[in-house]
C-alpha cells in the first residue's frame, strides 16, 4: 500500500512554496515596518494551556485538540492557535514587563481535529499578530490596519472588516443573561451538551451553525445596546481609528469569535472572493489571558490570519503572483564542455543569478527541452568551438531569439536581456 499524507494536511510542493513565501515574507516585511518582534514557540505545549486559555467550553478544547500522554505521562497538545503559546513565552521570558508595550508577530502551523474541507485542514498555517501592555483602542486599530494592509499588499481586492464589540465583563454578564432569556424556548428543545454548553458561555449561541439556532436569534438586541459608556466610547474611538486610516469595516453583532479569551473589540476580515464562506482571519482583545496564565493584568488584542485561505482568496481573484523563472539555463553541448558549463554556472550564481545545469549531461535538444520546462529565460550553451572562440550562443526562449556573446561580456548580458 501507497503511503499518503495524512488526511486534512497538504504538501507544499516546489511549485506551491513561492506562493506562500509571498504571503509569509509580504506578512513579515510589513510586521517589521510596524515594529512588531517575530516569536516562535514549540507546535506542542501542555494541554491544561489551552483549556485555561482557548476555553474549555469551546470546539476546538472539546472536540478538535489533538492530544496525547507523552513518555513522561505528560498531557501534551498540539497547538489550535498562536495566542495563548505567544503569551505563555511571554510570561516564561519576561518579554513584557508592567508599564511597557510589546509588539509579537509569528508564522506557525496549527492544527485542528476537524472535518477537512476546502480551506479548513487539520494542519493548517497561520500569521500571528499581538500588542500586549496597551488598553487603547488606538492598539485595536493598528491591528486591524496591519492585517488589512497586508491583504492590499498581497493583492486581494474588496476586503472589509466585520467588526464588534463585546464590552467589559459587567455588560457581558448582562448579555449573556439577555442571551439565555431570549433563546430559553430553543435551549428547552435542546440535549444535555447543547444545555450545558449555553450555561456555560451563552455568547457560543451566537456563531451557531445550527439553523434553529440562527432563527431563534432573530430579535436579539445586540451586544452594543449593552455597552458601558466607556466601552462605547473606546469603540466609537477605534470607528474614527479605522476611518481615518481608510480601513473599510461595517458593524456587526454576530461576530463574537470561537475563543472564550477575548473581550471587548473583536473583528474579522472578509473577501468578496470567498463568496459565502468569506472569512480570512478573525482577532480581538483578550484583556485577561495573561494574568488567567499567572502573569500581571495586561492588556492585550491580536489576529490569527490563515494562510490557506489567503492562498485560496488570491487564487479567486486572480492576484498570484506569477512563479518566479531562473534567468538562465547553462547547457553544455557536449562532455568535454562540462567544466565549462558548471564554471559559467557558478559564476552566474556568484553574481546573484538563477542558473540551472542538467547533472546528467543529456543531449543538446534533451537540455532545451529542460530550459523550457524550467520556464528559464535564458539558454546559455557552450559546446567545444564557443569554448574556442571564447563565445557563449544564447537563446532568448521566450523570443527565440540567438546571439553569440563574449564570455567576458556574459554577466553583463544576461543582465540586460532579463
Amino acid at each position: 500500500m501507497r503511503i499518503q499524507a495524512p488526511r486534512g494536511t497538504e504538501d507544499v510542493t516546489p511549485d506551491l512554496a513561492p506562493r506562500w513565501r509571498h504571503v509569509e515574507e509580504t506578512f513579515r516585511a510589513l510586521a517589521a515596518r510596524y515594529g512588531y518582534g517575530e516569536i516562535r514557540t514549540p507546535t506542542f505545549e501542555e494541554t491544561s494551556l489551552f483549556v485555561r486559555g482557548v476555553g474549555d467550553t469551546t470546539d476546538i478544547v472539546t472536540k478538535e485538540l489533538y492530544s496525547f500522554r507523552d513518555k513522561g505521562d505528560r498531557d501534551i497538545s498540539l497547538k489550535p492557535e498562536g495566542t495563548a503559546g505567544a503569551v505563555r513565552a511571554v510570561l516564561e521570558h519576561s518579554l513584557c514587563p508592567p508599564g511597557t508595550v510589546l509588539r509579537l508577530s509569528y508564522v506557525t502551523p496549527i492544527y485542528r481535529y476537524e472535518r477537512p474541507q476546502k480551506g479548513r485542514l487539520r494542519e493548517a498555517h497561520q500569521l500571528g499578530l499581538e500588542i500586549l501592555g496597551s488598553s487603547s483602542p488606538t492598539a485595536d486599530a493598528e491591528v486591524i490596519e496591519v492585517t488589512s494592509r497586508t491583504y492590499a499588499a498581497l493583492g486581494l481586492p474588496e476586503t472589509v472588516v466585520l467588526l464588534n464589540s463585546l464590552g467589559r465583563t459587567e455588560c457581558r454578564l448582562a448579555f449573556r443573561s439577555a442571551v439565555l432569556n431570549h433563546m430559553a424556548a430553543y435551549l428547552q428543545d435542546q440535549g444535555d451538551e447543547v444545555r450545558a454548553k449555553a450555561e456555560r458561555n451563552p455568547l457560543r449561541l451566537l456563531d451557531s451553525k445550527d439553523p434553529a439556532a440562527q432563527e431563534a436569534l432573530r430579535g436579539l438586541p445586540p451586544i452594543t445596546d449593552f455597552l458601558e459608556d466607556d466601552s462605547r466610547s473606546q469603540f466609537e474611538r477605534l470607528q474614527q481609528l479605522l476611518t481615518d486610516a481608510g480601513i473599510a469595516y461595517r458593524l456587526d453583532p454576530g461576530i463574537v469569535r470561537g475563543l472564550d479569551y477575548y473581550t471587548g473589540t473583536v473583528f474579522e476580515v472578509h473577501s468578496t472572493a470567498l463568496g459565502a464562506q468569506g472569512a480570512l482571519c478573525g482577532g480581538g482583545r483578550y484583556d485577561g489571558l495573561v494574568k488567567e496564565f499567572g502573569g500581571a493584568d495586561t492588556p492585550a488584542v491580536g489576529v490569527g490570519m490563515g494562510i490557506e485561505r489567503a492562498l485560496i482568496a488570491l487564487e479567486a481573484a486572480k492576484a498570484l503572483p506569477e512563479a518566479p523563472r531562473p534567468e538562465a539555463f547553462v547547457i553544455a553541448a557536449g562532455k568535454e564542455a562540462e567544466d565549462s558549463a558548471l564554471a559559467l554556472a557558478r559564476e552566474l550564481r556568484q553574481a546573484g543569478l538563477a542558473a540551472l545545469t542538467d547533472p546528467n549531461a543529456r543531449s543538446l535538444k534533451s537540455q532545451l527541452g529542460q530550459a523550457d520546462k524550467a520556464k528559464a529565460r535564458l539558454a546559455l550553451i557552450l559546446g567545444t568551438d564557443e569554448i574556442e572562440k571564447g563565445i557563449v550562443q544564447v537563446r532568448v526562449l521566450d523570443a527565440s531569439e540567438r546571439m553569440d556573446v563574449p564570455r567576458a561580456e556574459i554577466v553583463q548580458k544576461v543582465r540586460e536581456l532579463i
